[in-house]
């Protein structure tokens, strides 16, 4: 293990568009589930499959309903950043990292720091009333109870993809600009089973791709580093280009 994190501090080293493409993972050592791992949601007893419950056509017919579930289970509005979204926010002040990319709704690479980043599947952070558009925090959506009204009468909805619903062209756009553009392309704390999200990855050419990811994916196969480990803590492990300079200097 301790060549393959030197291996990916070379690579780090040697790149100055670094690109971070994450899923569930990242934010898990934050103290929020994902979805698919043993203890995720997708393993949880509820009346219907969560899945279903986070669905556009859900949302539609039992809206009541899925804000009881989306309250409980997606605003998880106390947690943190990790030493992974902080390690990722001083590569983007080092100017080595361009762009992340997050499948992630919980705003905490925002949180630690991170300017660039493009939310596949929305943010809890955002919610538009479906009548005149206008914003609402995540912490209105929690002390609301049933459904959440604007002061217009409006309903509000999260501004999140729902199964069913397309991702928004312009974060896709985006996101592929970044991607082809990169040096390097680290995945990380992703199973890469959600499309289309999944398939960005396949406009990156370039020959530092790695995967960090504690079960196997898709996309191990063309990697040229695969590292069976937590996503944070192994950025984390990273050391900085202040740290060197002053090692340097001394």
């Amino acid at each position: 293990m301790e060549e393959k994190l030197a291996c990916l501090q070379r690579m780090v080293d040697e790149s100055y568009r670094i690109v971070f493409f994450g899923g569930a993972g990242m934010s898990t050592e934050s103290g929020i589930p994902d979805f698919r791992s043993a203890d995720g949601l997708y393993h949880q007893q509820f009346r219907y499959p969560p899945e279903t419950m986070l669905s556009l056509d859900f949302y539609r017919a039992h809206t009541a309903e899925f804000y009881d579930f989306y309250r409980k289970k997606m605003l998880c509005l106390e947690a943190q950043p990790n030493a992974g979204h902080r390690k990722l926010a001083e590569l983007e002040r080092e100017g080595r990292l361009s762009a992340i990319v997050t499948q992630n709704i919980d705003g905490l690479h925002q949180q630690a720091g991170s300017r660039r980043v493009y939310e596949l599947h929305g943010s809890v952070h955002r919610n538009r009333c479906e009548r005149c558009s206008k914003l609402y925090p995540a912490q209105f959506i929690l002390k609301s109870e049933g459904i959440p009204h604007c002061a217009c009468g409006g309903e509000l909805k999260p501004d999140v993809v729902l199964y069913g619903e397309a991702l928004d062209e312009r974060t896709v756009q985006g996101s592929i600009a970044a991607i082809r553009e990169a040096d390097m392309l680290i995945i990380g704390g992703t199973s890469l089973a959600v499309w289309p999200a999944a398939g960005l990855i396949d406009y990156y050419r370039g020959e530092r791709l790695v995967l960090i990811n504690r079960t196997e994916t898709p996309a191990d196969g063309r990697a040229n580093l695969v590292l069976r480990t937590d996503i944070g803590k192994t950025l984390a492990a990273l050391r900085s280009e202040v740290l060197v300079k002053e090692e340097k200097d001394g």
